[in-house]
């Protein structure tokens, strides 16, 4: 199912990058490279690149099919593809079933395959309001929340410096992505984006109501790998870890 991302239009991570966006089954990513590392076959490249790990997961999937359908933390068959090891090891982390972490994995993925063809020195990926990011400076990044008064008025300076980061995004109410809880949005900030992306489907699960949102962002500032992070309900926000909020207009 096709689905508007209307908040791309908001993206303001383009000063001194060139982005384009490539898709292929369930993946629609944004990309953004620094100007000096893009050439123009890139886009090309990425897409052939997602081409060949959707067949190599559906591949995979066939011959594992309780892998694609599980809800708690679940072990790969032996010579599983690396991205059903690295979505396993973190849903365990999270308590949840591995293909919750599928976003951030194909954009890390992504990443790392196009720098062995393609150098590069800064890249920024987006899929489904999950990011993966390896930037030399930081990051403004607001909270997608769907109708929330607070939507894209909060946020974090994210810094990367240079390293990976995951700045991951789960909603019960916005977007198709399964989820047992109520939340407009649960941002994690996590140096593992696989774990970002786990652990956000993981507490947006436990929002039950408006009453939930400040024990939930303190459980999520518990984590050790957690960053940052910001639970959103209605007209209410939770923030914890250890990046100070930033508020835009």
């Amino acid at each position: 199912m096709y689905v508007n991302r209307t908040y791309r239009a908001s993206h303001a991570f383009t000063e001194g990058r060139t982005s384009f966006c490539v898709s292929h089954r369930k993946s629609d990513l944004w990309v953004a490279v620094d100007s000096a590392s893009f050439v123009p076959e890139m886009p090309e490249v990425c897409h052939q690149i997602l081409v060949a790990m959707w067949t190599e997961m559906e591949e995979y999937l066939a011959a594992d099919p309780d892998y694609a359908h599980a809800l708690v933390p679940y072990a790969p068959k032996s010579g599983a593809p690396d991205i059903f090891r690295r979505m396993s090891a973190a849903s365990s982390v999270a308590g949840i079933g591995p293909m919750g972490g599928v976003a951030a994995a194909c954009s890390e993925l992504l990443a790392m395959r196009l720098a062995t063809q393609i150098p590069y020195r800064e890249i920024i990926i987006e899929n489904g309001g999950d990011i993966f990011a390896r930037c030399l400076g930081s990051l403004d990044v607001a909270v997608w929340a769907g109708e929330s008064p607070l939507s894209g008025k909060v946020g974090f300076r994210v810094p990367s410096g240079g390293t990976d980061v995951g700045i991951c995004t789960s909603s019960g109410t916005v977007g198709p992505s399964l989820s047992f809880g109520v939340a407009d949005a649960v941002m994690v900030v996590c140096r593992d984006a696989v774990l970002a992306d786990c652990l956000a489907t993981a507490y947006a699960n436990r929002v039950k109501s408006i009453d939930d949102v400040e024990s939930v962002a303190e459980a999520l500032g518990n984590e050790t790998e957690v960053i940052a992070a910001a639970v959103v309900k209605d007209d209410r926000i939770g923030i914890a870890g250890q990046l100070t909020p930033i508020f835009f207009k």
